[in-house]
């Protein structure tokens, strides 16, 4: 029987490792084409990981809430053929195949002492104390210079949410030793699986009941990354909101009108929010100062309109995918990609490249039966609009007879901006404008 090497696959440019947050097929199990094999997450994302053969697994590389390295192997599969070698997963599969014999090291003159020379002085640091998320070389050079967890937290990062990069700590390290060279770490390379890191954030813990019968719950890990950037956009960006209450009668009975002959035509449901994104959209054309991101005083004016839309999950969790070029899209093509992100979501069937870049965030509150709400912004964005429950109210109507009084489909737009780069007259001018173009749906268009 040929053995077959799972590597873990590329997730994305920018995503270089994954943990490993359940086995669903254990050693001795029978595996077909494209069954599930495990689950990962990365700081955006869970996915599953389907096999590419079918055979028997036979052996797990690494254990749950493991961090594992793309490219890395992670499991090894029985397949029907000759007895063979191990083979190997292709090369497009990942980024680096740094696979084989287990518990084999190559040995290279002079650098396993090397190693042994630098590593004999630090102790292992114990990452499961600190709720960030830390990358296995930020740990490894913090062991190597002897940086204290404590340290470690109060460095600011300058990556992705706030994380703290290889060139923040070595920046930290330079300035706390007077501008002395920082030494890197060496590397034993091996030809086996990358080592195991383990994760910052644990697996959920069991309710825990205490006096009065409450009870304690550990935060699971997409709880814990969500209130990490939730805090760190408070403390970068002063919010503030503005609210603008629209008419969306005409939109109303436009959606109405068509959504069945739609569905049957396209086999899709039309909601209201690939509408309120196209109205985005082109509001964001009028005034493209507020599709931008700060990089301390320099402002970044974004080329692309990439939307996100918030989605809450079975979990009652938080995702935001993002649809790409939303400006080139019509709402033909808005629709579908809508409703095939917000499935895939719930279903955690993302890619983490899907959940990333985004220029500018569309939360929908009214899904709830909110009418309006105060969102926190997606940092490094500097703006986000939340859209409320669209309610029958009485309104007054300017006719050529004068003020009436009708029953008209009301809702209220409430936008939080960075009143660092976005003053009152951007950001009111800017919701006012989406408004505007919700009001003034043309009833009669048509969808091609």
């Amino acid at each position: 029987m040929a053995q077959y090497e799972l590597l873990l696959p590329k997730m994305g440019e920018s995503v270089a490792e994954a943990t490993i947050i359940k086995w669903t097929k254990q050693p001795g199990d029978v595996i077909n084409l494209d069954d599930t094999i495990l689950e990962i997450a990365t700081d955006k994302v869970d996915s599953e990981v389907p096999s590419p053969v079918a055979g028997k697994l036979i052996k797990q590389l690494f254990n749950t809430d493991d961090v594992v390295q793309v490219g890395a192997v992670i499991a090894i599969i029985e397949i029907d053929g000759a007895d063979t070698a191990t083979t190997i997963a292709p090369k497009e599969e990942a980024q680096t195949s740094n696979a084989v014999a287990e518990n084999q090291t190559t040995q290279i003159p002079g650098v396993d002492q090397l190693a042994v020379e630098n590593t004999s002085n630090t102790q292992p640091q114990d990452f499961k104390n600190s709720d960030r998320f830390y990358s296995p070389l930020v740990k490894s050079i913090a062991t190597q210079e002897n940086i204290s967890l404590a340290e470690l937290d109060q460095i600011k990062g300058s990556g992705a949410d706030g994380r703290v990069s290889k060139d923040d700590l070595l920046s930290y390290i330079q300035t706390k030793t007077g501008g002395a060279p920082v030494k890197q770490a060496s590397v034993v390379i091996q030809t086996s699986a990358p080592p195991v890191q383990n994760v910052a954030t644990p697996s959920p813990k069991p309710l825990t009941s205490v006096s009065g019968g409450d009870e304690i719950i550990e935060m699971d890990r997409m709880r814990k990354l969500i209130a990490d950037h939730m805090v760190m956009s408070k403390q970068t960006s002063p919010h503030v909101t503005s609210f603008v209450e629209a008419d969306v009668t005409n939109l109303v009975k436009w959606r109405d009108k068509i959504k069945k002959s739609f569905e049957q035509r396209e086999n899709e449901k039309i909601t209201f929010t690939p509408i309120f994104i196209e109205a985005v959209s082109k509001a964001i054309k009028d005034f493209p100062m507020i599709n931008v991101s700060l990089n301390g005083t320099q402002i970044i004016k974004k080329k692309d309109i990439n939307i996100g839309m918030a989605a809450a999950l079975p979990s009652g969790n938080l995702i935001v995918p993002v649809i790409k070029n939303a400006d080139q899209l019509n709402l033909l093509g808005l629709t579908k990609a809508v409703n095939d992100l917000a499935t895939r979501a719930r279903g955690s069937k993302l890619k983490p490249d899907e959940t990333q870049n985004g220029t500018f965030t569309l939360t929908n509150v009214g899904s709830f039966g909110n009418v309006m709400g105060t969102p926190i912004i997606n940092q490094p964005q500097v703006a986000i609009l939340a859209v409320g429950a669209i309610k029958k109210k009485p309104a007054v109507l300017e006719t050529e007879f004068g003020d009436v009084i009708a029953i008209r489909h009301m809702m209220f737009l409430s936008l939080s901006y960075d009143h660092r780069v976005v003053d009152g007259s951007l950001g009111g001018t800017f919701v006012r404008r989406v408004a505007d173009y919700l009001e003034n749906w043309d009833i009669n268009r048509e969808i091609s």
